[in-house]
Formats: C-alpha cells, sequence, structure tokens
C-alpha cells in the first residue's frame, strides 16, 4: 500500500463501545501509514498512563491558556473542569513523517475534526448493539463508579443521535468481526 500521509481516521463512540480496541487493532496491522494522535486532557492521570503516549496530561490552567494561544484543532470541556482536546503541533507531527493520523475520541471531538478535515477525513462511528450492552461493557472495566457509569450513560443517550453526521457507522457485536470492518474501512479510504 502506498503511504502517501496527510489524512485524518477519526474513530468515535458512546463510552465502552469499543473504539480503542478498535484503534488498537489498525495501528498494529497498518503501523506504516498510520500513527495515534495522543490527545491533550485535563483529567487526573489514571493508574498505569503514561503522560505523551496515552495523553498529554495538562493542568486546567495549562489547558485554558492553550485555548487562548489558539493550539488545539478541537477541544470541549466534557464535565466541569474535564478538558479534552487535540493540539495542532501533534498532527503537524504526524503528517510531517509522512503518515496518517488516526483519532480515538468521542463523539463531539469526532464531529469537531471531521468539520476541520474535512474530505481528508474518514469519520466513524462505533456502537454497541444496544445501550444496555454498553452499560454491561462498562460494568465490566470494574474502573467506573456507580455515578460515572450512570453519566456516561447518560451522555451515550444524547451519542446516539449524531451518528447519522459520520460517514461510516460500525456495530460492534463481535469484536473480532468489528476489528475487521474497521481494518477493510481504512485500507479502503488510504487506497483512494
Amino acid at each position: 500500500m502506498e503511504n502517501k500521509g496527510g489524512k485524518a481516521i477519526i474513530f468515535s463512540a458512546p463510552s465502552g463501545a469499543g473504539k480503542t480496541t478498535l484503534v488498537q487493532h489498525i495501528l498494529k496491522t497498518m503501523p506504516n501509514a498510520l500513527e495515534f494522535s495522543v490527545s491533550a486532557c485535563s483529567r487526573a492521570q489514571r493508574e498505569g498512563e503514561v503522560n505523551g503516549k496515552d495523553y498529554y496530561f495538562l493542568s486546567v490552567d495549562e489547558f485554558k491558556s492553550k485555548i487562548a494561544n489558539n493550539e488545539f484543532v478541537e477541544w470541549e470541556q466534557v464535565y466541569l473542569n474535564n478538558y479534552y482536546g487535540t493540539l495542532k503541533s501533534e498532527i503537524e507531527r504526524i503528517w510531517a513523517k509522512g503518515k496518517n493520523v488516526i483519532f480515538d475520541v468521542d463523539v463531539v471531538g469526532g464531529l469537531n475534526l471531521k468539520k476541520q478535515f474535512g474530505d481528508k477525513a474518514l469519520a466513524v462511528f462505533v456502537k454497541a448493539p444496544s445501550v444496555q450492552e454498553l452499560e454491561n461493557r462498562l460494568r465490566s472495566r470494574n474502573t467506573e463508579t456507580e455515578e460515572s457509569i450512570a453519566r456516561r450513560i447518560g451522555k451515550a443517550h444524547k451519542e446516539i443521535e449524531f451518528e447519522n453526521r459520520f460517514d461510516k457507522t460500525i456495530v460492534n457485536v463481535n469484536i473480532e468481526e468489528a476489528k475487521q470492518m474497521a481494518q477493510n474501512l481504512v485500507q479502503d479510504y488510504l487506497n483512494k
């Protein structure tokens, strides 16, 4: 596959739908064509997470300063004082290597990126077969409080309404089938 670089692949989903697993699979199968865009966030670093690999962890003040300096392609305040965004410098770093950038972002972030990149982006919406299945997956992680699960499920109900604004949808019933679908979509897009 010829790698021209300069394109954007956007995977968005409600929390627990499987987008991170799909993005990790694509990165493993196409390492020469793609590089992961590390998002910035103002939330606390979780155990095992690495700054600059999982996220760029910024304080709320640092994040607001970068907003004021127009350093983000997109950003949003997900919850009170809990910001997430994509630094322009991160995209430029990846494109300068002649690679395509792949994103693992929430639904609002995905739509904002699609708006920024237009035809240079493929936006994929990933969803679980049902909201109940989404809740089951969140519970099985054993990383969420009841309050957090309730908040994420509430957010998922709103996010599902935006599915039709994405280029493609993957319904993640079986993770192995979803991985193959995701890989095929990305390869087809990059080969255009």
